[in-house]
């Protein structure tokens, strides 16, 4: 049985392929519209759920859907939607803790695990002209929390738990579960 990844996320692709793990990507089209007033885990659960599910139904392999949140003050923080509010979120996030909330599920015809994995964040002390600087050379509106882990930039003072996690997937986690589905 083929594995398909329902996510247009680089990262995740990344990660995965990082790994040696050979599947097909085919990004789940399902609206994510759901009551954000859920607790976080719950919120990303429910929308790895939903795009894993959506695309099972009609492909009938297994699938690996996946949902990064950065939950700072027990509020999630999505994407920015523009410069100025991701120049917010770098602010808020500098010089504190956040988690970083990826939750995963695997589905095929027999079986199904939706989980989640949390990495906890601190933020060195950041002057707004890096801010700037990363927000101007990054462009990071296509990330939860407005920043990349990854992107080279001296944003993050320390973690405690998987680093790609941060990046967008437990990739071991997954590798690990991925053996139940054999």
């Amino acid at each position: 049985m083929k594995i398909i990844l329902a996510s247009n996320s680089p990262r995740r692709r990344q990660l995965l392929s990082d790994a040696g793990l050979d599947f097909t990507v085919i990004p789940s089209l399902e609206e994510e519209n759901i009551d954000k007033s859920l607790p976080p885990i719950r919120y990303a659960e429910t929308l790895s759920y939903i795009k894993a599910k959506s695309v099972f139904d009609i492909h009938k392999n297994i699938v690996i859907g996946a949902d990064t949140i950065v939950v700072f003050d027990n509020k999630i923080i999505g994407k920015p939607k523009d410069e100025k509010d991701a120049f917010l979120t770098l602010k808020k996030l500098s010089n504190n803790t956040h988690k970083v909330i990826t939750a995963y599920t695997i589905i095929s015809e027999n079986k199904k695990i939706t989980s989640c994995e949390i990495t906890s964040v601190t933020f060195n002390d950041l002057s707004d002209e890096l801010i700037i600087d990363y927000i101007k050379n990054i462009k990071p509106f296509d990330k939860a929390g407005s920043y990349g882990i990854q992107d080279g930039y001296p944003l993050v003072k320390s973690y405690d738990g998987d680093y790609d996690n941060i990046v967008g997937l437990p990739t071991k986690k997954i590798i690990e579960l991925l053996k139940e589905f054999k």
